[in-house]
């Protein structure tokens, strides 16, 4: 029996993909669990995030840095064509008009008739080559067995990690501060934090512009090492994304960086069991249906959690978001 995927597994810990799903959870959880913004449309915001970053170097051949300032700026755009008209009705609109927005970019980057500059459904190729002509990692193959990682995909996990951690500890201090008390002070009851004076919807709005931003940036990480494609930027991500920050706990910093690293372990953990089990008859399922099994096993487990530790894994009893 091969059991290499378990070495593949702990290798998800490190990888750019959990890297940029614990950037854009942590975007989610500002937005979600500290401010009580029911936004479930984050993966559009890592989507024009993704397309501002490619399509500025791919076709305006912006440097790195600008095209990271592109992808800043579309996101704030998008956060408040969103924001404006939501942010002063009720919670649900802002979670209809955010699901609607991602499934609207996700379709519209992949009409054919915007082929050359978003490269239709084919998405976009090549964006990390600003970002790779920075490496200073001589090049060569790094790691052991089956983890193993040129120089290119070595630069690219000790930045988004290095990245990640400083967003968090930054993000942290924040909600320490004057401005991370307001916006907790609106998840549990905005009128009261309106009757002090405060502007709710100024601060929703920032959090909102925040969230999008991480987000924006952490499809960059998730594009860099492979490719842009529309379809990974559905409904699905912003779920997977949620999932994310319940496990982690939606209320703390931390919780979506383990959130992520669990995540992603688990569903990899149970894709290589399941194919043992397929290979060797143990289960009575076919290929075809594993992948859907995976996901049912993750379900079960996001459900025990919910269950037994409602604010996380990392969460504090009495600061749980379903309390």
């Amino acid at each position: 029996m091969d059991f290499s995927f378990l070495l593949l597994a702990l290798g998800q810990i490190i990888s750019p993909q959990t890297i940029a799903y614990a950037l854009a959870a942590l975007g989610l959880a500002v937005q979600f669990g500290f401010t009580g913004l029911l936004n479930f449309g984050q993966a559009g915001f890592m989507a024009i995030g993704g397309y501002a970053f490619a399509i500025t170097t791919l076709r305006l051949g912006f440097p790195f840095w600008l095209a990271v300032l592109s992808t800043l700026v579309a996101t704030t755009v998008m956060a408040l064509i969103l924001g404006i008209p939501t942010l002063r009705l009720r919670a649900d609109y802002l979670a209809i008009v955010t699901i609607a927005a991602a499934e609207i970019i996700r379709y519209v980057v992949k009409t054919p008739d915007l082929i050359p500059i978003t490269g239709g459904s084919d998405g976009l190729n090549g964006a990390a080559v600003t970002f790779d002509a920075l490496n200073p990692i001589p090049p060569g193959s790094y790691g052991f067995g089956p983890l193993r990682y040129d120089e290119n995909d070595l630069w690219i996990i000790l930045v988004g990690w290095v990245f990640v951690i400083v967003v968090a500890l930054l993000v942290r201090q924040l909600m320490r501060s004057p401005w991370g008390r307001v916006i907790k002070g609106i998840r549990e009851d905005e009128d009261a934090v309106r009757s002090l004076g405060k502007n709710v919807f100024s601060y929703k709005m920032q959090s909102l512009i925040l969230g999008g931003a991480l987000g924006g940036l952490a499809a960059i990480i998730n594009i860099i090492p492979t490719s842009l494609q529309p379809d990974n930027y559905g409904t699905q991500t912003t779920f997977f994304l949620l999932t994310i920050i319940l496990l982690g706990g939606a209320t703390t910093v931390f919780g979506p960086l383990v959130g992520a690293i669990v995540f992603w372990i688990v569903l990899s953990l149970a894709d290589g069991f399941l194919s043992l089990a397929v290979q060797y008859h143990w289960l009575p399922i076919t290929t075809i249906q594993q992948g859907p099994v995976r996901f049912i096993i993750v379900g079960v487990a996001l459900m025990l959690i919910v269950i037994f530790r409602p604010s996380g894994l990392i969460g504090k009893k009495r600061e749980a978001f379903f309390a």
